[in-house]
Formats: C-alpha cells, structure tokens, sequence
C-alpha cells in the first residue's frame, strides 16, 4: 500500500485531485490516514477504498446540510431537541415529532402555529425547518405577516 500512496503523493503534486480534476476534497484530506489505518490492520485495497468513499458521502452530505440551513437563512437556528415541551403539556408533542419527518413538505403542504406570544411557535417552526433541512428537503419558514406564495422564495431582481 506504500507504494499507492507514493501514487497518490505525485497525483496530488500535479493537481489532479483539485482544480477541476476529480474533486474528492475528502479523499485528498483522508488517505493517508486511513491508508496507514487499513495498513496496520490488514484491511484489502476494495475495503480501503470503500473507506475513504463513505467518508466522502458522509461529508458531502454535511456540507448540503449546512447549505439548506445557511439558504434558508433562518433568523436563528434552533432544533426540537431543545424544545422544552414540559412547559407547554398542551403542545401534541407527538404531531411535532411527526412533522419533524418533513413529510408534509413532500406533499407540498402547509404547517401553520396559532397561539398567543411566548408559546414556542417560533422556536418549533424553525426546529421544523431544521429537520427539514437535514431530511433533504427546502424549507421556507416565514414569521406572521410577511409575504407568502412562491414569487416571495425568489431571490430579489430575478423574474
């Protein structure tokens, strides 16, 4: 395995890894490391790729995440794990926890929280948009009050 790594050196001295190349950022930061992993553990060249591939796909997938997250751009990003459903024992915490699966967004549905000030509908609207994110999903989370309907989701100077 010494000997790709040295392959795997030279690849990334020539640039093919970045700029336009293959583009596996994670690949570049991790083979070393789990080269001299799977090394020390006898683990076989299919297995070790397989490694560095999920780590991959682990990581892009993060890094969608946060894009959903920063594109929704949340006033404050907020999870129903923090939620404190004890203090509000009206609150369905199961239906939130159902909405939490984002299907309603699937099914281009609506969540609409009545209730009077400090209730948590905020917070519980942006944990749901949260999840909605983390459940591949776009979320559009709007306060009372601000303009609705899908020509508002379209960024400002675009038709």
């Amino acid at each position: 395995m010494v000997g790709q790594i040295a392959r795997a050196d030279r690849a990334t001295q020539n640039g093919h890894w970045e700029k336009g190349g293959l583009r596996l950022p994670t690949f570049l930061g991790e083979y070393e490391k789990q080269a001299r992993e799977c090394a020390a553990a006898g683990v076989d060249h299919a297995r070790y790729l397989l490694r560095l591939a999920e780590l991959a796909l682990i990581e892009r997938e993060r890094r969608l995440v946060d894009r959903r997250i920063r594109a929704a751009k949340f006033p404050a990003v907020k999870s129903l794990d923090t939620f404190d459903f004890l203090s509000l024992p009206t609150l369905n915490k199961m239906l939130v926890l159902e909405l939490a699966r984002s299907e309603y967004v699937i099914r281009n549905e609506n969540v609409i929280a009545l209730g009077p000030s400090g209730t948590g509908k905020t917070h519980v609207g942006l944990g749901l948009g949260l999840a909605a994110c983390q459940n591949t999903s776009r979320p559009v989370v709007r306060p009372a009050g601000q303009r609705g309907g899908p020509e508002a989701d379209k960024p400002p100077g675009r038709a």
